[in-house]
């Protein structure tokens, strides 16, 4: 199976970069894994929200493949624990998914046309967290998964 994140807009942080790359570096050690950078949309300034998500969600979709299982981080979504999201990435990689794809969205959320072709949507917290570092913390907790699932002593419990 191979793990996607993408998400909208470059991280401006050096600092959060630095701690994305290193969890990334990390994560290719258990599977084939691609961080995916949209640019952010031009002239917002103009778009109604409903407009820029609408944008952004083409933008999203034209990545994906007919077969990819796209997951959603959706303030909505069901939240997990580590340990149960490391099962749950069990189940999908025995399931035969051969992408599994974490979107994260612009500002406003995802359109309509991405919520009609999600498979599934997951909330890191009920707490608000900077697009940016949503990006490390999926990063993080999908590497957490991976060592959960080979019994390493990166998460205690």
């Amino acid at each position: 199976m191979k793990i996607q994140v993408v998400a909208i807009g470059k991280t401006d942080k050096k600092e959060l970069n630095t701690l994305i790359e290193h969890y990334t570096n990390r994560l290719t050690h258990y599977v084939p894994f691609d961080l995916i950078i949209i640019p952010d949309i031009k002239n917002v300034k103009n778009l109604s929200e409903m407009e820029q998500k609408k944008k952004e969600g083409e933008l999203i979709l034209a990545k994906l493949q007919p077969a990819d299982h796209l997951c959603l981080l959706d303030e909505n979504g069901k939240q997990f624990s580590s340990v149960g999201f490391s099962e749950i990435l069990q189940k999908r990689m025995n399931s035969g998914i051969k992408n599994l794809i974490f979107v994260i969205g612009g500002p406003y959320g995802f359109s309509d046309a991405l919520y009609a072709r999600a498979n599934s949507k997951i909330s890191l917290s009920k707490m608000t967290f900077s697009h940016q570092m949503v990006r490390l913390f999926t990063i993080e907790q999908i590497y957490r998964a991976f060592t959960i699932l080979r019994n390493e002593p990166y998460h205690h419990r």
